[in-house]
């Protein structure tokens, strides 16, 4: 009796096909309960005593698949077994390949997700770190994996691709051409977080701007004068004029002309370069080059004076400058050395 029952055609199947597609969907369905609820609970408590965190990424994307996931890759695999009319046939297959193509794209968007965040813990640590471009490259690589997902699944359910890339492509063109600016500020800003060629806490000049750099954002950089303001300037212009980086800088050359008067002595004048080189070796941060009497001037003759400041730091650089300034002028009084300003002689002659 069975053995006719299992014999009956129905639908273009024999009975014994449909009861051997039940039995594949339900022990498929039976070894994915026990993987979602048995398996991957002790993977979990596996991944939690290693020392990395990869594995639990992993973890975390396998355990995200649902159900609607399972049921439908259990149909897939029982529907084997039986034939099916072409539209049943295709719903269940796209429908599998639908699913499998988005909880890919979400496994990967969680394995982009950590190494985004390994870079930014790695990172976070450094006073000038700025984790915007980070972010936003991250979201980048994301709408370009959907993008690219919709492509594929609209390819394999038999769209011609061919006509929406080119739409998306001219579409792309007109967003890139509205919005230049803002992507122009936007690469820009990425230019300059992997260059690096300044970082908050830099005293920098750009052009005719100067200050120190407070923030660097995505669309603009701001920067606090020496007037106290806020200075925003785009991220675009930055990276197209040239930059000087004072922090980079690890010591300052000075070079300072001083004149004396023409009446000065010439023995005076031979020991002018020791009285500077002396008042300057007995500072810490600074540094002499030379001294040289340069040239005769219009009312003056001139020494050229050249040295080097070991810091970085505008203020220091002032005070140390300042301080020899005031040691130069005290000895020259010492000394009575005259220091010249302009003066203009006349020469009256007595007609005879």
């Amino acid at each position: 009796m069975l053995k006719e029952y299992l014999i009956i055609e129905w639908g273009g199947n024999f009975m014994q096909d449909y009861l051997l597609a039940l039995a594949v969907f339900t022990l498929s369905i039976a070894i994915l309960k026990v993987i979602k609820t048995v398996v991957i609970k002790k993977l979990k408590k596996l991944a939690d005593h290693t020392q990395t965190d990869f594995d639990n990424v992993l973890i975390k994307v396998i355990d995200s698949i649902s159900w609607p996931f399972y049921i439908f890759l259990s149909l897939y695999l029982g529907f084997r077994f039986i034939q099916l009319p072409l539209v049943a046939e295709n719903i269940i297959g796209y429908g599998l390949f639908i699913l499998v193509v988005y909880y890919v794209v979400r496994g990967v968007q969680e394995i982009i997700d950590y190494g985004f965040n390994q870079v930014i813990n790695k990172k976070k640590e450094e006073e000038s770190f700025n984790p915007a471009a980070i972010n936003l490259l991250n979201k980048f690589a994301k709408w370009g994996l959907w993008v690219l997902a919709a492509i594929l699944v609209l390819q394999n359910l038999g769209y011609n691709i061919s006509t929406l890339v080119a739409g998306l492509g001219i579409g792309g063109l007109a967003i890139a051409l509205a919005m230049q600016n803002i992507l122009s500020d936007a690469f820009a800003s990425f230019s300059i977080y992997f260059d690096k060629p300044f970082q908050p806490g830099d005293f920098i000049i750009a052009g005719e701007d100067k200050g120190i750099v407070k923030k660097i954002g995505i669309k603009s950089t701001r920067l606090q004068t020496l007037q106290g303001q806020e200075l925003i300037i785009s991220n675009k212009e930055l990276t197209e004029t040239r930059i000087h980086n004072y922090k980079k800088m690890e010591k300052r050359r000075i070079v300072v002309d001083l004149g004396v008067t023409y009446n000065t002595a010439t023995e005076k004048l031979k020991r002018i370069p020791n009285i500077i080189k002396d008042i300057i070796n007995e500072l810490d941060l600074a540094e002499i080059d030379r001294v040289h009497f340069k040239s005769f001037g219009d009312f003056s003759l001139i020494f050229e004076i050249v040295y080097y400041v070991d810091t970085p730091e505008h203020k220091i650089y002032m005070d140390i400058q300042q301080e020899i300034n005031l040691a130069i002028k005290e000895k020259f009084e010492e000394e009575n050395i005259e220091m010249a300003y302009p003066t203009q002689t006349i020469i009256i002659e007595k007609a005879v």
